[in-house]
């Protein structure tokens, strides 16, 4: 029984140093520039890489424990493996080397993340296009020596930091609280269910209301901020009348007493006024029932009272007469003409035309004697 297992024994090992050293032949003999360590062979049921693979890189802030040899997924199916993990060129990021199939289409703008492939599982990096969500448009396509940024990689939560965060809320979050707050919770709104259900629909109401009105509210908001933006182009102006306005406001303070007394003044004389129409209303009425009627005489009148009014501004003398002043002198020519039996007076005969008439001031009385004026 002993020598056979160290048959067995010598066999196995015999076996191991046959396939060491046929590995380190095969590795001798291919193109591989050098052998730095075990972790460069490709694991088991990898992805097949093809036979036109091509390098890409990317930074994360945080790699956790990614380990080359480690897949690199598209849509969840392996298209490559990690090769590299190092330190990036600013000394606080991760600097991940990928080799992928060439037959993979991603774009240029193409994001990577660190994620996991259970809940203990082996970390991996998940290539992926931009989502619809953030509604950026696919950008030419990833080649060979292309390189994502930081700002498109990012990482899942590890399982220590959920655990770490659940204990944080459990221990320190106010979870032993919740019991005291529903307790009072219940004594406040116990016995009052009709009430807080009236307020709940006045809240519903009244947010029903507000969100009929957003562009209304909107428009309101934004009128204030273009006032906001007047007023703070116009500072000095406005601080130039409030200072101005210091004086006046300190007079209107000085004379308080004396506008109250003013104020209870008109206050007096208000119920004086409206005391005394009272009382004068009935006479007041009579009086413009009586002058009625001669209101309605002027209004009768019509067109004669402003030409009654006109010749009288211009008595004794008419339209006609005024046409004969020259200057301030009236040019009067009388015939008088003596009944029979009486002593006759001589006429006043016209003078001739060489020679200049009568002339009698504007004002003199009227030429007294029997017969006619023309």
């Amino acid at each position: 029984m002993k020598a056979r297992v160290t048959r067995r024994t010598g066999a196995a090992l015999g076996a191991g140093v046959a396939v060491v050293v046929a590995l380190a032949l095969t590795l001798g003999s291919c193109s591989v520039p050098s052998f730095s360590g075990i972790d460069q062979l490709p694991l088991p049921g990898g992805a097949d890489l093809g036979s036109h693979p091509y390098d890409i890189t990317a930074d994360f802030a945080d790699v956790l424990s990614l380990v080359p040899q480690a897949a690199v997924k598209v849509n969840d199916v392996a298209v490559g493996r990690v090769t590299k993990v190092s330190l990036a060129s600013d000394g606080w990021s991760a600097k991940v080397t990928m080799r992928i199939r060439g037959d993979v289409k991603l774009p240029a703008n193409a994001y990577a993340q660190l994620e996991q492939s259970s809940l203990l599982g082996e970390k991996f990096v998940q290539l992926s296009a931009p989502a619809k969500e953030t509604k950026e448009a696919a950008q030419g396509r990833l080649g060979p020596g292309a390189a994502i940024p930081i700002t498109r990689t990012n990482r899942n939560p590890e399982v220590e930091e959920v655990l770490g965060a659940l204990s944080m809320l459990l221990n320190g979050g106010g979870v032993n609280q919740l019991k005291t707050i529903t307790t009072e919770l219940n004594k406040a709104i116990g016995g009052r269910e009709p009430e807080v259900r009236s307020m709940l629909q006045r809240v519903n109401t009244l947010v029903t209301d507000l969100d009929g009105h957003r562009t209304d509210i909107t428009d309101a908001l934004d009128g204030v901020n273009r006032l906001s933006a007047t007023l703070a182009t116009r500072k000095q102006q406005v601080g130039t009348v409030l200072t101005g306005l210091s004086p006046g406001l300190k007079v209107l303070e000085d004379q308080r007493g004396s506008l109250l007394t003013m104020l209870k003044s008109l206050d007096t004389l208000s119920t004086v006024a409206v005391s005394t129409i009272n009382k004068s209303k009935d006479d007041m009425v009579a009086d413009l029932k009586a002058i009625a009627p001669t209101l309605k005489a002027l209004a009768d009148s019509g067109k004669d009272l402003p030409d009654s009014l006109q010749v009288l501004v211009t008595y004794p003398f008419t339209d006609e007469v005024l046409r004969g002043v020259k200057g301030d002198y009236l040019n009067v020519y009388l015939d008088v003409t003596a009944a029979p039996g009486t002593q006759v007076i001589p006429p006043l005969t016209t003078p001739p035309a060489s020679v200049t008439a009568q002339q009698a001031p504007l004002g003199l009385p009227s030429v007294g004697g029997t017969g006619g004026t023309r």
